[in-house]
């Protein structure tokens, strides 16, 4: 396992690249990104006010999500070099993707 200074380091790049390339695709399909404190949260412009929460988790040097009702939490991959949930190989801008593409009933490409 990881030490958590290069856990914190891998996982601060990672959330800062999402926030990056979200922030994009937000205008675009009416979610706006905030930050802080190490954790991103998409706000949806819905009846709901549906939040997605994407946080580090170091104790397990794990970042989670919180949406659609699910906690995805995604493992460091030396191969992908990236940060990978398990069940499906799907990486964090992946997964993103499908949970945005799914919640909001329009292809969501993050890239």
């Amino acid at each position: 396992m990881m030490d958590e200074q290069e856990f914190r380091k891998r996982c601060d790049s990672a959330l800062e690249d999402l926030r990056d390339k979200l922030a994009e695709l937000g205008d675009t399909h009416g979610f706006d990104v905030e930050g802080g404190s190490g954790k991103l949260e998409i706000l949806f412009e819905d009846d709901d006010d549906t939040r997605f929460v994407i946080s580090p988790n170091t104790p397990v040097r794990q970042i989670w999500i919180s949406a659609l009702t699910t906690s995805f939490k995604l493992g460091w991959s030396e191969a992908a070099g990236a940060f990978v949930l398990e069940k499906s190989g799907e990486t964090l801008s992946q997964l993103m993707g499908r949970i945005l593409t799914q919640h909001l009933g329009t292809p969501v490409v993050v890239e």
